[in-house]
């Protein structure tokens, strides 16, 4: 079951594989259950001009669990820590069957665009994005020059 819900998700990636597209995923060799995925950072966001690396590992009851995806490349921002880890609703108590890596990756795309400071995996920066507006652009820039501009 799992497997053939991948596979129709790689096809259909394929498919609407735009230049539009900010990102691009598939498996890692020849793991269908492994893949990787880059995202770009939105033109609107201090992550503009930045290639972001993306882990996703599916298990093997998806699409019922949601996949663990984690984000590999070092990034300022209040809602990824610095394992990578990404609070996102759509990937804990939000996650439903109906949602595809594709959303998910949208979904990763828009939280770049606009961080939830609201309920940061880091306060410190939820808390800057918050208060000091053009300090956390900054630091974000940076960050992204240093970490995610080849």
């Amino acid at each position: 079951m799992a497997s053939r819900r991948i596979i129709k998700e790689l096809n259909d990636l394929k498919k609407d594989d735009s230049a539009n597209n900010p990102f691009n995923a598939g498996p890692v060799a020849e793991d269908l259950f492994n893949w990787k995925a880059t995202i770009t950072g939105p033109a609107d966001s201090p992550y503009s001009g930045g290639l972001f690396l993306v882990a996703i590992r599916f298990p093997p009851d998806y699409p019922f669990k949601p996949p663990k995806v984690t984000l590999k490349t070092e990034i300022f921002h209040p809602n990824i820590d610095e394992y990578g880890n990404i609070c996102l609703d759509i990937l804990k108590e939000q996650w439903s069957p109906a949602i595809t890596i594709s959303k998910v990756l949208v979904s990763i795309c828009l939280l770049l665009s606009n961080p939830n400071a609201d309920e940061p995996l880091i306060p410190e920066i939820g808390n800057m994005y918050k208060t000091d507006r053009a300090k956390y652009e900054s630091n974000a820039r940076g960050w992204t020059r240093i970490h995610a501009m080849g």
